[in-house]
């Protein structure tokens, strides 16, 4: 029998909606909307029932009615860029603690990265991982597949078997591939199948001249006793003289680090997009977070957009003569839609939330580094002139031991939705469609799913908010392994209540 729900009494949001309304599941898939306010459940049910007819079903089939109260119904999130660590890692995060995190935070799919041990470097290997992420029966997962085999820099001969239909990425993420003319190799394989190639943008040989630069604010950090997150350090004197000089040993070495990494992001973003324009390919970006870098995102995305207009003239004017001359009427295809050059991009949340350069952000240590302000209101900026595609957590799990030796990256499944909201909706005036856009529609567009919108026939993967509800970031709760947030202690605005996945009710907080 059918598995039908009716979600009511809520405020339904995607990229084009924002109204009072109820959505009716039927086995998975969202087989109604009904928009407007509905204060009586049999009226909504009796409407729901009709739409049932229609499809043959019996009419005192069962509909389980859940009442929102009020919360907001939005498809659930979507991340392109999270580590599991599974395999191999799992003293940092496994499919088990990682999958409840993201069902936590609201995220119906994640795609994980291949920097585990071993490097996922097969389709096999890959849809292992995925098997075993589905019989968990959260958070849908997709396993990408390494650039170069096993990370090694130059064999590009697996990606010969990859099919786009189980890996619909593949990556080196966690590094750069240091070679260009493996990089085009891989690129060019990835072209013909339709396979994006999402690049951590990095020149490996700049990114070694910054590290021991680090690793000297590491060792002063660790002689005072300061973590390599940027909180949990409530404790200490900054009116302490000799603290108040490691201070500033720590803020001119991490300033070196962070001024030669920028160069870094930047050169291998040009690089980057130059590589995948002359292999015909799919480039996404990973978490931009220079000036710089987005600048040549949003120059490479005009030319496309150039380029396609006067595509389209010249071939509409074309189209056009020939049915004046008699000849059958043929319309203008979209070269977007038939794969070739295409650029898309993402930030992070920190990124969007947190200034680099300031006590004690600069000490939380993530790569790319967190950034200036002036970088920082240059990503604010990119989102809202369209530059930016999707907001992705890279989410990075580590031990507070790894964490406290300088391991970059930070937990941030369960803290997503409430930083974009606070930073973004509450405080810059962003329209709510547009993050959910950004969270839910795009990232579904880019993967080819049939999820991120309230539409019928899309998968209900669903997520309910508070977005008013305030709370205090505290990691303790979190069910990431990873404990190390710069967020830690942060009151933020907005809530994930429930999750539902192919309309069952997975997560409740």
């Amino acid at each position: 029998m059918s598995k039908i729900t009716l979600i009511y009494n809520a405020r339904l949001l995607d990229e084009s909606m924002d109204t009072p309304g109820a959505v009716l599941v039927m086995d998975a898939k969202i087989r109604s909307v009904f928009q407007g306010y509905y204060t009586n459940s049999e009226t909504l049910e009796k409407m729901a029932r009709a739409v049932l007819t229609e499809d043959g079903l019996e009419e005192k089939c069962p509909i389980e009615l859940f009442n929102a109260h009020g919360l907001t119904l939005t498809p659930a999130f979507i991340d392109m860029h999270v580590h599991l660590r599974y395999p191999g890692q799992t003293q940092k995060e496994d499919l088990n603690s990682g999958l409840h995190a993201a069902a936590a935070g609201g995220y119906g799919t994640i795609v994980a990265m291949p920097n585990t041990n071993p490097v996922v470097s097969s389709m096999e290997m890959a849809m292992k991982i995925e098997r075993e992420a589905a019989a968990i029966g959260l958070t849908h997962l997709f396993q990408t597949v390494s650039i170069t085999k096993d990370f090694e820099g130059s064999d590009t001969s697996h990606l010969d078997f990859v099919e786009k239909k189980y890996v619909p990425v593949i990556t080196e993420d966690g590094r750069d591939v240091p070679a260009s003319a493996a990089m085009l190799e891989g690129m060019t394989k990835a072209a013909e199948k339709g396979i994006i190639v999402s690049c951590h943008s990095e020149d490996m040989t700049l990114g070694a001249q910054a590290k021991p630069f680090r690793q000297e604010a590491l060792e002063i950090m660790k002689g005072v006793g300061l973590s390599a997150w940027g909180t949990g350090d409530d404790d200490f004197d900054e009116d302490d003289e000799g603290n108040a000089e490691a201070l500033d040993r720590i803020d001119l070495a991490l300033t070196k680090a962070n001024e030669i990494l920028a160069l870094a992001e930047d050169v291998a973003t040009v690089r980057n997009i130059m590589l995948a324009k002359q292999a015909d390919c799919h480039v996404h970006i990973a978490h931009v977070s220079t000036a710089v870098s987005i600048n040549a995102v949003r120059d490479a995305k005009n030319e496309i957009y150039d380029d396609e207009a006067d595509y389209n003239a010249d071939e509409a004017d074309a189209a056009y003569q020939a049915f004046e001359d008699g000849e059958k009427y043929q319309p203008v295809p979209n070269p977007r839609l038939s794969g070739g050059f295409a650029v898309s991009c993402e930030v992070t949340p920190h990124h969007l939330a947190l200034c680099g350069t300031d006590e004690p952000y600069i000490r939380a240590l993530v790569n790319p580094p967190l950034r200036s302000e002036d970088d920082r209101v240059a990503l604010l900026e990119a989102l809202r002139d369209g530059t930016v595609d999707v907001i992705s957590t890279d989410h990075a799990p580590h031990t507070l031991d790894d964490k406290a030796a300088g391991a970059p990256g930070f937990t941030g499944l369960e803290t997503a939705y409430a930083v974009c909201n606070s930073v973004l909706v509450k405080d810059n005036q962003f329209n709510p469609r547009r993050l959910s856009q950004l969270m839910s529609a795009s990232p579904a567009r880019l993967l080819g799913l049939q999820k991120g919108l309230l539409r019928n026939g899309y998968d209900a993967d669903l997520t309910m908010l508070d977005p008013d509800e305030e709370w205090v970031v505290d990691s303790s709760k979190f069910y990431s392994k990873g404990k190390a947030t710069p967020f830690e202690g942060r009151s933020l605005t907005g809530k994930v209540k429930f999750l539902f996945i192919d309309g069952r009710l997975v997560f409740e907080s």
